[in-house]
């Protein structure tokens, strides 16, 4: 039997029923598009995070990009972010018009080091970046210093951390804007894609809905550019809208699942995640390491594990961001992290006994040496 890193078959069938009346509603309602499901989903998640403002968009690649235009950013600006992220982490500045500039990440957490942050800086950086990576918070508190000092807004990208919380604070809610991805892997995902963004200010909210309705603020009259088609699809949005009352139990079973994974593995040569102070984890992904990574995959597929990178190619190494300048070595934390690191199966619904098998498997693999 193959074991994939997520598998979302168990998780349908538990909640079939509520999904496909979730589609049913929707389909028997008189607005298909920007209808009840989207703005009752926008309230709720917005509730969730004890925010005032919730705008749904159709992924998540564009929370990012129409959040930092929201905030002022556009072409000639600079955004610094990290390399250890998503290609759309960086598609989404970059389809702004500003250019992304990259600082390394930690060696324990592969988040953001944000005492690079200060040395990156320069008359052109207009926002930051900061992704709450594998399912915990960047440090925040010396961003927001660093914001105040230098008149910068923060834009957190939060797809792989929906629930987590630093010192209390769920991520998405310190900076100007929380961007967030509802793709169906993700802790809160949907049947497709989907994203949203979170902020308190009201006219950054007013900013994103222009910009996600092709500039209108009425029916087909543009009051401003640029404009986007990147609204929210009404069946996602009802369907999230079910899955948001459950995210806490999804947060809860993966933690479990986290717990036996460190139990099960503490006494091996496998580098296991390590929280960060302050944070609670959600464990979107669980990222264990080990210098012969390659290998052990290799063995692992003789077994029909079919285990994930996340990420083998750090974005400032890639031909389509060859424009940026960067060349290997200039992010050698980053680097080195892409050539060791692997996730292990991760999902809520993810039964013990196959969980014990990855457990029992990879011991052995480690074992051999």
């Amino acid at each position: 039997m193959a074991i994939y890193v997520w598998d979302h078959r168990r998780e349908y069938e538990n909640e079939r029923e509520d999904i496909l009346d979730a589609v049913d509603t929707v389909f028997r309602s008189d607005q298909l598009i920007l209808g009840e499901s989207v703005r009752g989903f926008e309230e709720e998640f917005a509730a969730y995070h004890g925010v005032s403002h919730c705008v749904g968009v159709d992924n998540g690649t564009n929370a990012v990009k129409l959040g930092l235009q929201a905030i002022g950013v556009g072409p000639g600006d600079e955004v610094i972010t990290v390399a250890n992220t998503a290609a759309p982490t960086v598609l989404a500045i970059d389809g702004t018009g500003a250019t992304p500039v990259f600082v390394d990440v930690r060696p324990d957490t592969y988040l953001m080091d944000t005492d690079q942050v200060a040395g990156a800086i320069t008359e052109r950086t207009k926002a930051l970046v900061p992704v709450h990576l594998y399912g915990q918070c960047v440090d925040l508190a010396p961003l927001q210093e660093l914001a105040a000092r230098h008149g910068l807004k923060i834009l957190e990208d939060c797809a792989q951390s929906h629930g987590a919380r630093q010192n209390g604070r769920l991520a998405g809610t310190t900076g100007e804007v929380g961007a967030f991805s509802f793709y169906p892997t993700k802790v809160l995902g949907a049947y497709g894609d989907a994203g949203g963004i979170i902020t308190d200010d009201a006219e950054t909210e007013a900013n994103l809905r222009r910009l996600r309705y092709y500039g209108m603020e009425d029916r087909y009259y543009v009051v401003q550019t640029p404009g986007h088609n990147a609204r929210l699809d009404e069946v996602h949005a009802e369907i999230l809208r079910r899955k948001l009352r459950r995210l806490d139990d999804y947060i809860a079973a993966r933690r479990t699942i986290a717990d036996r994974y460190a139990e099960g593995l503490k006494d091996t040569e496998l580098l296991l995640p390590k929280i960060a102070p302050g944070n609670d984890h959600v464990y979107y992904l669980y990222v264990v390491r080990h210098p012969a990574r390659d290998e052990i995959l290799k063995a692992l597929r003789e077994f029909d594990f079919n285990f994930r990178v996340s990420y083998p190619w750090p974005v400032h190494t890639m031909t389509g961001f060859a424009h940026l300048g960067y060349t290997t070595g200039t992010l050698p934390v980053t680097e080195l992290a892409a050539d060791e690191i692997f996730s292990l199966p991760m999902y809520p619904t993810l039964p013990e006994d196959l969980q014990d098998k990855v457990i029992t498997v990879l011991r052995d693999i480690l074992a051999r040496g």
